[in-house]
């Protein structure tokens, strides 16, 4: 049966994020969605992992459970280093994993030298991308390090605005203990695979969620049950016998996939910003470049190609989405609430619905446009607006006229 993980997201100690984001919530969504394991996030601040030192126990193979629940986790942070490199700004953030409560709070104690941990869940920290790494394993040699999100504009490894040209640029002759790189939300492994240096790291996928309901919307699929050394095996090996595959996005969905800029509203393609000189053609101030543009900056591959030993991936939509868009309603509505959390209990959870059911199954149970919606899925058989300067892209399942205007359900 395979072991569903999600290494990356937020507590309630992060700026931007829910006050539901405590172990018991984030273990009842885990529940409701099938997640196996979860990174803790946030034990860099001191009353998050006062309250997961309370609230975990630990197992044997270097994971933690939740008392109340089944949610396993795994201890790590996000930090975010800013920098100046050769005279050049850096802004890079990048999730720690920690074997142990104990190295969890000698990492904490090391890294309040360089910046205030009790300030965000995801601190500052005014040290170079490769200090961090040298002064982590001074500590653990069985800790590690993922750059996260390694695309985005602002606040990433090959980000458009803070960002290197190469892993290697970041971490210099500490590049040898990066085994993974997180894709992040608005870009996807094909996309990756354009750039052939990166051929050698394992692509990870995860939610950075700021709220339960977003937890699992990017993933990674074992094929069993990994502790936290067969993990970081697993990684440095690049190991599709035991990483299955990664559960993405539709990387278009992203709020960083193209080029923009938000105040007025322009969405452009790389091609279409090289056109205006990366130059918003409304009021002339600069685009933000978005992850589709840098990857065509980066990329020395055409589109489609796919490395030898490349682990697989399969997009998603999460169901919310779905059921949202079969019957022409909003998200956040009771009704589409209600209908999640009826079919997540009767179907035995989100992702068992969305990879597992067959249509047959799933036809038995539930509503035939929602069915229809989750095959359309599948098979990619979506429509997306782009996503562009913090704006989330926009998708559709159905046209509108395809929609059950009867809301029967509702």
């Amino acid at each position: 049966m395979a072991f569903i993980a999600d290494f990356h997201i937020h507590s309630k100690y992060s700026r931007a994020t829910s006050k539901e984001m405590d172990i018991k919530h984030i273990d009842e969504m885990a529940r409701i969605k099938g997640i196996d394991l979860l990174g803790t996030g946030d034990f860099t601040h001191p009353l998050w992992l006062n309250e997961l030192k309370r609230e975990l126990t630990p197992e044997e193979d270097g994971l933690y459970k939740y008392k109340y629940g089944k949610t396993l986790f795994i201890l790590t942070t996000e930090v975010n280093n800013i920098f100046h490199l050769r005279g050049i700004l850096r802004k890079i953030h990048i999730i720690i994993f920690a074997p142990t409560f104990e190295i969890a709070e000698k990492i904490n104690r090391k890294l309040e030298r360089w910046g205030d941990l009790q300030s965000d869940g995801r601190p500052t920290l005014k040290m170079r991308a490769e200090d961090l790494v040298k002064e982590v394993l001074a500590i653990s040699e069985e800790a590690f390090l993922v750059p996260a999100h390694i695309w985005t504009p602002w606040f990433s490894l090959l980000g458009a605005n803070f960002g290197f040209d190469s892993v290697e640029e970041c971490f210099g002759e500490y590049t040898q203990y990066i085994y993974a790189l997180e894709t992040g939300l608005s870009s996807d492994p094909l996309m990756n695979w354009r750039v052939s240096s990166l051929d050698r790291f394992t692509l990870i996928s995860n939610s950075d969620a700021h709220s339960p309901s977003k937890i699992g919307r990017e993933a990674n699929v074992f094929s069993k049950r990994v502790g936290f050394k067969e993990i970081k095996e697993i990684l440095k090996e690049k190991d599709g016998k035991r990483l299955l595959f990664t559960i993405e996005f539709f990387p278009q969905e992203g709020k960083y996939h193209y080029d923009g800029h938000r105040i007025c509203g322009i969405s452009l393609s790389p091609a279409e910003s090289k056109k205006y000189h990366n130059k918003c053609p409304r009021c002339g101030k600069k685009l933000t470049i978005g992850v589709m543009h840098r990857i065509e900056i980066l990329g020395d591959r055409e589109e489609g190609f796919i490395p030898k030993g490349a682990i697989p991936f399969k997009h998603l939509i999460p169901l919310r989405e779905i059921i949202a868009d079969s019957f022409n309603q909003n998200t956040d509505t009771a009704g589409v609430e209600r209908e999640y959390k009826s079919i997540t209990q009767r179907l035995g959870g989100e992702f068992k619905i969305l990879l597992d059911l067959s249509e047959e199954e799933l036809a038995s149970k539930i509503s035939k446009k929602i069915v229809e919606g989750i095959m359309r899925v599948r098979k990619g058989e979506v429509k997306i607006e782009c996503g562009y300067d913090g704006v989330y892209g926009k998708i559709k399942i159905f046209r509108e006229k395809e929609t059950d205007q009867q809301l029967s359900l509702f």
